[in-house]
């Protein structure tokens, strides 16, 4: 029997957050969670989020998980816990552990159902967690008898699965004492039966030593299960080709001699697209086969060659291993790699010529897409976080080359546009030591503005670059090219800083860090974004701020084909 300890409701999930990692909680205040957040005011270890709206919060709370490994949030009941559903929501679809807490009302009046502000008025204090159950890897309301129970369970299952958690704190029991487990959390996934393990091994080894033209494809489930090192020794062992997806770009070191480009089916450079449907081996890892990441389902790859190594499957050929989980499967294919099947990474491109680039730099002092990309580049320091809006921001990304040990932040599957303000601030505030970049389009910008006020807050340093195309671009390139529903009110993007309080006193006084504002202008020709690019850079202390003017219909070439092949 493992040790137990007293402790309370509330300093209970502190712990356990704190245990997973976790050092802020976004949230907004509301009465049904003051008393828990006393105990994360007076908690010297923890960060107290301050965002502006609960939906802000859930965004910000993925951007951090995605660098951190989990994130959490706090809102109240009903009318806060709403508002973050969309965040929630985008966090499952693309399995990020974001561990919702929600203030309820207290125990009393739940067994009373009595009418109160917040609730839907018909007594039933159930709904929203019933709600929350189908947008989550496991969801509780606590209660005195099962907290303990419930709180070591929803965290550890969120964070087993890549989901979010929801765990309901009613305000009369933050400071109940209970006891609990001593024990440290356990969240790792069951073995893989070694019956089915050994006999899919076998398959896999058999497969790559008969193949001629081998490949590996690299994508999102890897960064879910934090398996970037296993793959770089799997390329290293193998010397395989190897190619990311858009969801997955900074999966792999693009510096390696093996490393040919981003493969999303007829959105993919044409020799991207040649030389995978040209393999007769594919080794497929953490497949997400979206409509975005697969360039509109024009993935065109043969069943008879691909190998799919999943998060609790995997399938060679036509014979799938239930519960055969790449994250154990893996390291043995690793140890027992042929050596006769490996390739010299130096001949790579003597057999399949130079890796793939984007098109050369379209000429013109205009600020373009296709000419930010390729300048950008030249920009972005080993272990950036590089975080890109829904829209052409993120798809003119999908052929970047990126420098070492990055962390590329997108939301391909979910595309709630918006997401990246919020998401960034999260991103920056997880790890302090890493240059952050956010790529956003105007229109998205203007829905979840107002973290760029937490920004300050919080006196972290992005870079934001605003691409201010006068509208909704990538929906008027899909319909409505010149609709009005299209188009939105034109804001002065570049004096955001000003706006939210750069120059307030009590500002700079209640921040949780120090900030400093550098770089803040509207930018309409290559030489003076440049300019301001380089003055940026030189200031990594500082917040800066780049509104790109940019001709309304511009599109990077990877938007324009992946449009090609849209279908809504």
């Amino acid at each position: 029997m493992s040790a137990t300890k007293k402790t309370t409701i509330g300093l209970h999930v502190l712990a356990r957050l704190k245990e997973v990692g976790i050092d802020t909680v976004f949230g907004v205040p509301g009465d049904y969670n003051l008393k828990f957040l006393d105990l994360l005011d007076d908690d010297k270890d923890l960060t107290w989020g301050n965002n502006a709206n609960e939906l802000n919060a859930s965004y910000a709370a993925d951007g951090y998980a995605r660098v951190k490994g989990a994130g959490a949030l706090l809102t109240t009941f009903g009318v806060g816990e709403l508002s973050a559903t969309n965040g929630i929501a985008g966090s499952y679809a693309e399995m990020i552990p974001v561990i919702h807490l929600v203030g309820t009302p207290s125990t009393t009046s739940i067994a009373q159902g009595a009418v109160l502000h917040h609730s839907l008025g018909n007594g039933d204090f159930s709904v929203f967690v019933n709600m929350f159950s189908q947008i989550t890897a496991a969801s509780a309301h606590l209660t005195p008898n099962n907290a303990a129970r419930q709180i070591d369970f929803v965290i550890s299952e969120s964070l087993r699965r890549r989901r979010p958690g929801y765990i309901g704190i009613p305000s009369d029991i933050v400071n109940t004492e209970i006891t609990v487990d001593a024990g440290k959390l356990d969240y790792s996934i069951p073995r893989n039966p070694q019956d089915t393990q050994e006999a899919a091994l076998k398959d896999i080894i058999r497969a790559i030593q008969q193949a001629k033209n081998p490949i590996i494809l690299a994508d999102a489930c890897v960064l879910r299960n934090n398996m970037k090192k296993e793959l770089a020794e799997l390329v290293k062992v193998s010397g395989f080709p190897v190619y990311v997806a858009p969801m997955s770009i900074d999966v792999v070191d693009h510096g390696l001699p093996s490393y040919r480009g981003c493969y999303s089916g007829s959105s993919s450079l044409d020799q991207v697209k040649k030389e995978v449907l040209s393999a007769d081996l594919i080794l497929e890892l953490g497949s997400e086969q979206t409509d975005v990441n697969t360039g509109g389902f024009t993935y065109g790859l043969d069943t008879s060659k691909i190998i799919e190594f999943h998060t609790f499957a995997t399938k060679v050929f036509y014979s799938t291993y239930e519960k055969v989980s790449m994250q154990e499967l893996l390291p043995l294919v690793i140890k027992h790699f042929p050596s006769s099947a490996k390739i010299d990474p130096a001949s790579i491109e003597r057999s399949l010529g130079p890796r793939a680039r984007r098109a050369d730099t379209p000429p013109g002092e205009v600020i373009v897409q296709d000419y930010f990309w390729n300048k950008m580049t030249e920009y972005f320091p080993e272990r950036s976080i590089i975080v890109t809006e829904t829209g052409t921001a993120n798809l003119g990304a999908f052929n970047v080359d990126l420098p070492k040990d990055c962390i590329f932040i997108s939301q391909l599957l979910w595309g709630s546009i918006g997401y990246t303000v919020p998401a960034t601030l999260g991103a920056a505030v997880a790890d302090r030591s890493r240059r952050t970049f956010l790529v956003v389009g105007d229109g998205s910008f203007q829905l979840t503005v107002q973290e760029i006020s937490s920004m300050l807050h919080h006196g972290v340093c992005p870079i934001i670059l605003l691409f201010n195309n006068d509208g909704y671009l990538i929906e008027k390139l899909i319909h409505g090219r010149d609709r009005k529903y299209n188009d939105i009110q034109m804001w002065e993007y570049a004096e955001s800083f000003k706006y939210f309080g750069k120059d307030i006193k009590v500002n700079h006084q209640r921040a949780t860090h120090p900030f400093q504002v550098g770089v803040h202008a509207k930018l309409e020709s290559r030489k003076d974004f440049e300019k301001a690019m380089d003055q940026a850079m030189a200031q990594p202390d500082h917040i800066h701020f780049l509104e790109l003017i940019l001709p309304p219909f511009d599109a990077p070439q990877e938007a324009l084909k992946q449009i090609a092949s849209y279908d809504g």
